[in-house]
């Protein structure tokens, strides 16, 4: 498989309530950027603006190869959504403050960019403890019981 990015703080600072899969608007010199591993999206978010999505804050950098053709690293992209989950987004940001963040940048099968964000609500730093005990104890248990199974 090729290039994927993924953003590991997005599942411990944030409740996911509901992902999408997003196609990416990207350059030639983005795509080949990507594919070549470099990348971050850890400081990304969604922003919807009318009847689109955008991008910002994800750090694609410049293709080496590209020379005058190159792109502007941190430059906001369109994300490309169905019209109805564009609607679920901008009820979600507007209605019940959550945010957008992106998951997981990577190619299909058809080697096309595909984004996969979600829309979540930001975790408390106590809900953070509570979520990472929960985590620890059910490992815990899983090891016992795995230990017993043998």
């Amino acid at each position: 498989m090729a290039a994927m990015l993924t953003n590991r703080r997005a599942r411990h600072d944030y409740d996911v309530l509901e992902t999408f899969e997003a196609g990416l608007v990207l350059t030639g010199s983005e795509v080949k950027s990507l594919r070549a591993g470099g990348g971050s999206i850890a400081e990304a978010y969604a922003r919807v603006a009318g009847d689109e999505v955008w991008l910002e804050g994800a750090n694609l950098p410049m293709y080496a190869q590209a020379s005058y053709n190159n792109h502007e690293p941190l430059r906001r992209r369109k994300l490309l959504l169905h019209r109805r989950e564009i609607h679920e987004l901008r009820k979600g940001l507007e209605r019940r403050g959550l945010t957008v963040v992106p998951l997981k940048l990577y190619f299909d099968e058809r080697g096309r960019a595909k984004l996969l964000i979600a829309l979540a609500r930001g975790r408390k730093r106590h809900d953070k403890r509570a979520a990472s005990a929960e985590r620890d104890a059910r490992r815990e248990m899983d090891r016992v019981l795995k230990g017993e199974s043998r």
